[in-house]
């Protein structure tokens, strides 16, 4: 069996050298895979972030690579990519590899045991690594902000507040600067405990507390980090900031500010138009 992919995202790397281990054709068209990449590849299971963009260069000739993405690879020789993949992330039988989806033509040259240098798209990244710290950040504040509508216990998330996230969230998307959420207000929920109609009743309340929180922790400043169980892009990392309640650390494969001083502001909207789903819309403005 080939050995998981090195990946170094999340030391911030944007560029780096690697060997070509196998190149796929498929229904996303070819795929290249490396030993080791800096490029941060969408999840196939909670595909929140997209994937990073870039370039492979190979003797001399540069190939835009259009998105990162997650393959695996099988005992018995079976190659599968992102919602192609058939197990669950780190099945045992199964090698866990980072695939580059190339939409261009590739030289005569390239082939299993070339060397290539590999480079992302530096302003992509830092515009999906605001939104992914942003969407992070907006998700404690909601939780705090709600934190005495229920009546239950839901668990406690990452600063010890009652844990809105993780009961209703159903979806979240990361862009460059921002992200989308929605948490689903259904009868689950308020047989767990969640006082749906006050929250409805004050949702601008709501609105203005979470916003309050996230200024009060953007002109904090404080650090982001990423902390890795491994350097195999199967092993666990997770997000940490030094918030002033407290270190929030949340498991997440994706890519992060390295301290809230990177932001002028993050705000965000709260959409309750279906009684049933929370739109939770986070902007975040680039420091100058």
């Amino acid at each position: 069996m080939s050995t998981p992919t090195i990946v170094t995202f999340a030391e911030g790397a944007v560029d780096g050298d690697g060997v070509v281990t196998r190149i796929e054709q498929g229904p996303l068209g070819t795929v290249v895979v490396v030993d080791a990449t800096p490029f941060h590849p969408v999840d196939h299971t909670w595909p929140d972030q997209p994937g990073d963009s870039g370039t492979i260069t190979s003797g001399g000739q540069v190939l835009p690579v259009a998105e990162a993405v997650m393959a695996a690879a099988s005992a018995e020789g079976a190659f599968a990519v992102g919602s192609d993949i058939p197990v669950k992330r780190g099945a045992e039988g199964w090698t866990w590899l980072v695939g580059h989806r190339i939409d261009a033509e590739l030289p005569d040259g390239l082939a299993e045991g070339t060397r290539v240098r590999l480079s992302v798209d530096e302003t992509r990244r830092a515009g999906l690594s605001r939104g992914h710290t942003a969407c992070h950040l907006a998700s404690l504040a909601l939780d705090l902000a709600v934190s005495d509508l229920w009546r239950k216990d839901p668990g406690a998330d990452a600063l010890g507040n009652p844990d809105f996230e993780g009961r209703a969230n159903q979806s979240s998307r990361i862009h460059e600067n921002g992200a989308v959420d929605e948490y689903r207000l259904g009868k689950s929920l308020r047989r767990a405990g969640f006082d749906t109609e006050t929250f409805a009743a004050t949702l601008a309340d709501r609105a203005e507390q979470i916003n309050s929180r996230l200024a009060t922790w953007v002109a904090s400043g404080v650090a982001s980090r990423i902390q890795t169980e491994g350097p195999t892009i199967v092993d666990r990392r997770r997000w940490h900031c030094d918030l002033p309640e407290g270190d929030a650390a949340i498991l997440c494969g994706g890519t992060h500010v390295d301290s809230l001083t990177e932001f002028s502001a993050i705000v965000v909207e709260l959409d309750l138009s279906d009684p049933q789903l929370l739109v939770m819309t986070t902007t975040a403005t680039p420091a100058v």
